[in-house]
């Protein structure tokens, strides 16, 4: 998937992500880099309004892979190892 369509799909859907509880939305990883495959899934950061459980995190993945059709890993930044937190950073997106 490139990385245009991702924003441009996400940037469109952000009212009903807002809904779901999203306050910020951010893209890394080899889409954002556009050097994805046919297998790649899509990789995100996200910031919800208030803390949220295993369930509004589902809800909120499940969504994104709907909207994308592919595989998407969600994040926060808080779940980030430290020594993950550069490479991540360096490739860092904000959607909204």
């Amino acid at each position: 998937m490139k990385q245009e369509k991702v924003l441009s799909k996400l940037e469109q859907q952000q009212e009903e992500l807002k809904q779901l509880g999203v306050k910020s939305l951010y893209l890394f990883g080899s889409v954002a880099r556009d050097e994805a495959t046919q297998e790649s899934d899509a990789d995100f950061l996200v910031e919800v309004e208030r803390p949220a459980g295993l369930f509004k995190f589902s809800r909120i993945e499940r969504y994104l892979e709907k909207q994308l059709g592919c595989s998407v890993d969600l994040g926060t930044l808080e779940s980030l190892r430290e020594h993950c937190r550069q490479p991540v950073f360096k490739d860092l997106i904000r959607i909204f």
